[in-house]
């Protein structure tokens, strides 16, 4: 019996050490993130411009967003760049990680140079770009004028240009990061499955079609739903290369919420934005996850 007693006060002292651990971790996350959600949206149902106590406007800034023609904008320039960036990014991705999957001397080297952009400052990128793309000065130019090219894009300062120069940046940086994630699912298929196809008189395109892509699948779902998110969150580059110029042909929707926000304190609407966002990448994602759980029930 007291053996017994012995054990339980013992189970109860552990059980409440790691809630000593875990709770700071809790607190912070109830706080700073769900308490930080619920506030917002409580936000997005009122006019509050910083300064003045908070007004109840229901739904009239959720409203406002499907009226105002520069979010309509903003959405337009984002899925441009999803549908530039995201599809590149995913074949970029697995064909650096393809070539670099091998064992090889140095080969090390390679892949932290591949992923290091990735980790960089995407301030520091930008500016580096910034010089890259200077329709006068920039390195970018200078080589399109070596090989012939008389009169070469203006880039950032181009209607026509600056969406598919941010695109080029924004495909520079992520494409380590998923490299990453596809060396990972590349190192998880097995051997002998290459050695059946060789058999069998596979080609290298015949193995990659039939064994290295759909064995990819699970990494490529994960891999897109990130990047996806990932695109339509772009703020730092705009930020820094454009703040959404020429004419709001780079004005993204987080850089639109980030304006009304924080230059002209319209927190409510600011808010609403944000939730439609929200939304928008919920569903996404379920669309994405429906259409792979459709897959696996046709043996696809």
């Amino acid at each position: 019996m007291m053996r017994s007693l012995d054990r339980s006060q013992r189970q109860v002292r552990q059980t409440l050490t790691a809630w000593s651990f875990i709770l700071p971790s809790l607190i912070g996350l109830g706080i700073f993130v769900y308490g930080s959600l619920v506030y917002s949206l409580y936000i997005s149902f009122t006019s509050w411009d910083l300064l003045t106590p908070a007004k109840w406007v229901g739904f009239a800034n959720y409203a406002r967003v499907f009226r105002d023609e520069t979010f309509i904008q903003c959405l337009y320039n984002t899925v441009y760049f999803v549908v530039a960036i995201v599809p590149l990014g995913i074949v970029f991705a697995m064909a650096m990680a393809m070539a670099l999957n091998k064992q090889l001397p140095g080969i090390g080297f390679f892949r932290a140079a591949y992923y290091m952009p990735s980790i960089t400052s995407t301030i520091a990128i930008g500016m580096v770009w910034l010089w890259i793309f200077n329709p006068d000065q920039g390195v970018l130019n200078a080589l399109l004028k070596l090989i012939g090219v008389s009169n070469p894009p203006r880039w950032l300062e181009s209607r026509v240009w600056a969406k598919p120069a941010l695109s080029i940046m924004r495909l520079w940086q992520v494409s380590g990061y998923y490299m990453i994630m596809y060396l990972s699912g590349l190192q998880n298929i097995p051997n002998e499955l290459y050695e059946a196809a060789e058999i069998d008189g596979a080609t290298g395109w015949q193995k990659t079609k039939y064994v290295t892509v759909p064995l990819l699948s699970n990494t490529t779902l994960f891999a897109t739903i990130m990047l996806i998110i990932e695109v339509f969150n772009l703020f730092e580059a705009v930020y820094v290369m454009t703040e959404g110029r020429p004419g709001g042909s780079t004005n993204t929707i987080l850089y639109y919420i980030y304006a009304q926000a924080f230059q002209r304190y319209r927190m409510g609407y600011a808010s609403a934005m944000a939730w439609v966002l929200f939304v928008i990448l919920f569903v996404i994602t379920l669309i994405q996850f429906a259409a792979r759980r459709r897959k696996e029930e046709i043996g696809f």
